[in-house]
């Protein structure tokens, strides 16, 4: 991995130290060129036309993305985001009153609600797992649980978005694969920072964005559709004529691939723009990024220790995502000190995460989030900066 060349390519960090990549990241120039290629193709041909001409550069989408994730292109759907391919892979499924989800105290605040949604609309049940005291998932809780609740759905979000937890997905994939669960994976902030396999989760639907660690343009994602969910013709709520075939006056056909998720309308220059940043990923590796990123994150949450910092995550597996506030919880000191020297970052507030922050006792944390583009000269000068805040 040539971090040169990496950082020649993406022209947003030659101004900035950028730590926000679980947010949005900075897109390669590759990335962008391709996709203000096709919207200038489609201003000469239309969009119809420039969609036929480039049908190559589309269904590598869906080539790199199965590379990425170690699954076939039939199995990958286009989405406009994460949670738009985990909206359609909830509508796929029959809930009714009486139905149980067995989700986690950290899943992403926006599959939370779609579960209480879910709750008030089916009267279905919502039960969230415990962790073990280093905060890791208690896998003989989930067994427990299955085995007495028999539930419709278990659902896991990979990394949280407000910790750098990395949660054990692939030992509750085990348990879902041995009781016959479905299985869904919210990969929104591990895809594209660490290696993916949706061989090793089980998973019968795992879902990814395309802005934040992957590189991509704003408007894209996928949704993963195993063979066993495709054969068992789970398809979402609302088709259109992308995924069914109007075989008579009232009645239609289903595809039979992941392509049933899409709808017909789709942002084909963003779609071509993921594709490059997927291409882009896959050529690096992944296990190559995943090793780089944990250096970064590493010495970002030791120096922050080292310097008295309030690090909040927690688990045996960390990420590229660090949360940390000052000892009495507060964190507008960091945010002034951030700012003033272009240091890009997000704060986190108790309601985007609100049982574990509860849990933390926190109301704000602030979350830097290095990537593969980043350097640890960066990682050095940044804790530089906030060691000057404490002493």
């Amino acid at each position: 991995m040539n971090s040169e060349v990496i950082r020649k390519d993406t022209p947003g960090c030659s101004d900035k130290i950028f730590l926000n990549s679980a947010g949005a990241s900075l897109m390669p120039k590759t990335v962008v060129d391709a996709t203000i290629k096709f919207l200038y193709e489609e201003q000469e041909l239309g969009g119809y036309a420039a969609a036929v001409q480039n049908a190559g550069l589309i269904n590598q989408f869906y080539e790199e993305t199965a590379k990425l994730i170690n699954t076939k292109p039939s199995n990958i759907a286009f989405a406009g985001s994460s949670t738009d391919g985990y909206a359609k892979a909830l509508s796929s499924i029959s809930f009714k009153e009486g139905d149980c989800i067995i989700t986690t105290n950290d899943d992403y605040i926006s599959n939370q609600i779609a579960f209480i949604s879910l709750q008030k609309r089916y009267h279905i049940e919502i039960i969230r797992v415990a962790n073990l005291p280093d905060h890791e998932l208690d896998l003989e809780d989930f067994e427990r649980l299955i085995k007495k609740h028999n539930p419709k759905l278990i659902a896991v979000t990979h990394i949280p978005t407000n910790s750098g937890l990395i949660q054990n997905v692939e030992g509750v994939g085990k348990l879902c694969k041995q009781y016959d669960v479905l299985y869904l994976v919210d990969a929104c902030q591990s895809v594209g920072q660490i290696v993916v396999d949706v061989e090793n989760i089980h998973c019968d639907f795992l879902t990814a964005t395309g802005r934040k660690f992957m590189r991509g343009p704003r408007g894209t994602g996928f949704l993963y559709v195993s063979d066993k969910s495709l054969n068992r013709k789970m398809y979402p709520l609302y088709l259109d004529s992308l995924g069914a075939k109007w075989t008579a006056f009232d009645d239609y056909q289903v595809h039979d691939t992941a392509k049933i998720f899409e709808l017909f309308e789709r942002p084909y220059a963003a779609l071509v723009g993921f594709a490059e940043a997927l291409s882009y990923a896959n050529a690096i590796g992944m296990d190559q990024i995943e090793s780089y990123n944990r250096k970064l994150a590493d010495t970002l949450r030791i120096n922050l220790q080292n310097n008295d910092f309030r690090v909040l995550d927690k688990g045996n597996r960390l990420s590229s995502i660090v949360t940390f506030c000052q000892p009495d919880g507060n964190v507008e000191k960091i945010h002034k000190a951030l700012s003033d020297h272009k240091v890009f970052f997000k704060e986190n507030r108790r309601e985007d995460a609100l049982i574990d922050f509860t849990s933390k006792n926190v109301d704000h944390a602030i979350r830097l989030s290095p990537h593969y583009f980043n350097t640890m000269e960066e990682i050095e000068k940044v804790s530089q900066l906030l060691e000057n805040i404490r002493h």
